[in-house]
């Protein structure tokens, strides 16, 4: 939920509007390509990882894939904004174009269902997903999120049937501050206020949710 976007912002402009630069296409074909040589192996063929320790990718808003993959490259002199050793060397050798098709190619494919796996948290994890807890000061995950977790394109990323146990380390790393490369420190801020049982719980609701 590790994973939120700003609002994109947009200034006015005083003046004449420049013509905008040709947006290049994205290359689902090509991303691929890419994809079965550098990314299946940890997150499959079609994004549905085969384990739970590596995110499922299929059905994600592209423009999150193609800002976590661009965060994971560091640049000269400069940390990553995004710091793993393993993501860290798939994506340095690849080009803004190869992240851009990447990103297209595994949002055309359709994620596998998950599944709820402790009924005991059920109430828990729907709560906070739906309203949150004001005591606390934990919005609800569905305000940025969208109420199925099918997210909202180019500013929250699909989290809908994503495996528990990554939702859950991504929420550990944001409240420890591992992870930090959430806009405005939001995910940072909203992690830092819950308890263990409370993201164990909304993780495994999020598990299964149908996007």
């Amino acid at each position: 939920m590790k994973r939120a976007l700003a609002l994109l912002s947009f200034a006015a402009c005083a003046g004449p509007l420049a013509a905008a630069e040709p947006v290049a296409k994205a290359d689902s074909a090509k991303g691929q390509s890419i994809a079965s040589r550098v990314c299946a192996a940890c997150h499959g063929a079609d994004g549905n990882s085969p384990t739970s320790a590596n995110p499922k990718l299929a059905s994600q808003v592209p423009e999150y894939l193609q800002k976590q993959l661009a965060n994971f490259k560091a640049a000269a002199g400069k940390r990553a904004e995004r710091e793993n050793p393993i993501m860290g060397g798939m994506a340095a050798g690849l080009s803004t174009a190869d992240i851009r098709d990447v990103a297209a190619y595994y949002a055309a494919q359709r994620a596998k269902p998950g599944a709820v796996k402790t009924q005991d948290a059920l109430a828990l994890g729907r709560k906070i997903w739906r309203g949150g807890d004001m005591t606390k000061g934990v919005p609800a995950c569905a305000a940025c999120h969208g109420a199925t977790g099918a997210g909202l394109p180019a500013q929250y990323p699909r989290l809908a049937g994503q495996y528990a146990e990554y939702t859950e380390a991504q929420l550990k790393a944001f409240r420890s501050g591992e992870r930090r490369n959430d806009a405005n420190k939001m995910m940072q801020a909203i992690a830092a206020r819950m308890s263990d049982p409370e993201i164990r719980a909304v993780a495994d609701y999020i598990a299964g949710l149908r996007g």
